[in-house]
């Protein structure tokens, strides 16, 4: 999914989000969350690595299947959208906001639920990120959201989501993102459609950026 992209949304959170840069270009990802009106846009593109990392580890262990679909609700200028379409057999994405990039303009959260996908992937917004999960797994049997590791120990999110519904996986970005010049950790979490009891910590381990990007993502 297209990093954060454009989500509406009425916050609770009192933290300011940085835009996280991948060092050497000029993709951006964020995942904090802040203080923000209903109808605010969240505009940080996903480095396209990042996805194909995460469709890698999903395809390594089967959970991917020939005719699965998947539902990028925060497409933004398709970034994720495109990887995705590289592994999944249909992909579904809309956005509130038009960037350009000719998806349907839809309100994920606030419209009526949309029709049951195999896989949502998207990034855990900068509001209401307990919500997109909430929604993401009542239409579409597995769920991966790319997260900021603080996420993992946020109170908010830990009452809302994981301390009923934890995911299967989490799936730790060693590559660098960088925030305002400071080092900030990414990661995936990843639901499947099998019930869990925890759960389980896999790397990605460095050197992935390098071997999964390809030339021109960004322009």
């Amino acid at each position: 999914m297209d990093r954060p992209a454009a989500r509406r949304a009425h916050h609770h959170a009192d933290r300011r989000a940085r835009p996280v840069t991948m060092q050497g270009n000029i993709s951006s990802a964020v995942r904090q969350q802040r203080h923000e009106p209903h109808k605010s846009l969240d505009d940080f593109p996903t480095p396209p690595w990042a996805t194909r990392a995460l469709c890698e580890f999903l395809k390594a262990r089967g959970l991917i299947g020939p005719l699965d679909s998947v539902r990028e609700p925060a497409p933004n200028r398709g970034h994720m959208a495109k990887v995705l379409a590289e592994y999944f057999d249909q992909v579904i994405a809309s956005d509130v906001h038009d960037y350009g990039a000719g998806y349907p303009i839809e309100d994920y959260l606030f419209g009526p639920p949309p029709p049951r996908t195999s896989w949502t992937v998207t990034v855990w917004p900068e509001c209401r990120g307990e919500a997109v999960v909430r929604r993401a797994r009542s239409c579409s049997g597995s769920l991966a959201v790319l997260v900021e590791n603080t996420c993992l120990a946020d109170p908010a999110a830990w009452h809302d989501v994981f301390n009923t519904d934890q995911p299967a996986y989490v799936v730790q970005l060693c590559d660098e993102l960088t925030a305002g010049g400071e080092k900030v950790a990414f990661c995936w979490l990843v639901w499947t459609r099998r019930p869990v009891d925890g759960a389980a910590l896999h790397w990605v381990p460095p050197g992935t950026r390098r071997a999964l990007e390809r030339p021109g993502v960004y322009d």
